[in-house]
């Protein structure tokens, strides 16, 4: 297909974590991009029903805002609707002369709604894009460590993206558990044991701190 290419090894089934993030080639607002320029780093790709509409525009701004907050983390940002790229163009400037914001990070121009489908952001039958609100979490090997969809009236928090990565890194770095609310600095868990000689003595053996993160 023209100026995209997408590539899957899940068939036709809905994405899963654990799953390598199909591959895809396509244009962006800041030149053409590929998934596997980012391996090496983690990933956030997030969709989004259309550009000039209300709840995008604010979780765009709020994203752009957090930019840095997600490098800190080495930690890409990767936008995708629909729309053309002189429509994700005209928005980013809109945005930029109504809230003094400069979208920092590339959107994906998906017309033909090929890299939606692949990631099943929407039904391979649907006829528009009016539920995509979704945001995958992608390790540094391309794999898909956690999915978040929210319906089209409802905006994303980006204090949770921000966490989810933040604990995800944590998990995996120090072979730990984030418990419920978990914010870096706190307290995480120990991994269950295995066999009587690893569960530590204590009332909470079962659920045990194993120190901040």
């Amino acid at each position: 297909m023209t100026n995209q290419e997408t590539t899957t090894a899940q068939g036709n089934r809905p994405l899963r974590l654990g799953d390598l993030a199909p591959n895809f080639t396509a244009r962006t607002t800041l030149g053409q991009k590929s998934l596997a320029d980012y391996r090496g780093k983690w990933l956030v790709l997030f969709s989004h029903p259309a550009d000039f509409t209300p709840v995008c525009t604010t979780e765009f701004v709020a994203i752009a805002r957090a930019a840095d907050r997600f490098a800190a983390l080495d930690c890409a940002l990767l936008g995708l609707s629909i729309d053309s790229l002189y429509a994700h163009i005209a928005w980013v400037r809109a945005i930029e002369e109504a809230y003094g914001v400069t979208v920092p990070f590339p959107i994906v121009e998906d017309p033909s709604m090929a890299v939606a489908r692949a990631y099943g952001m929407i039904d391979e039958h649907a006829q528009d894009s009016s539920t995509i609100r979704s945001s995958y979490f992608i390790d540094p090997e391309g794999v898909v460590r956690a999915i978040t969809s929210y319906p089209f009236n409802v905006g994303r928090s980006v204090e949770e993206m921000l966490r989810i990565v933040a604990a995800l890194q944590v998990a995996e770095r120090d072979g730990v558990l984030t418990p419920e609310g978990w914010l870096p600095g706190e307290p995480t868990l120990r991994p269950p044991g295995t066999d009587l000689a690893s569960i530590p003595a204590g009332p909470d053996w079962f659920c045990s701190r194993a120190g901040t993160s």
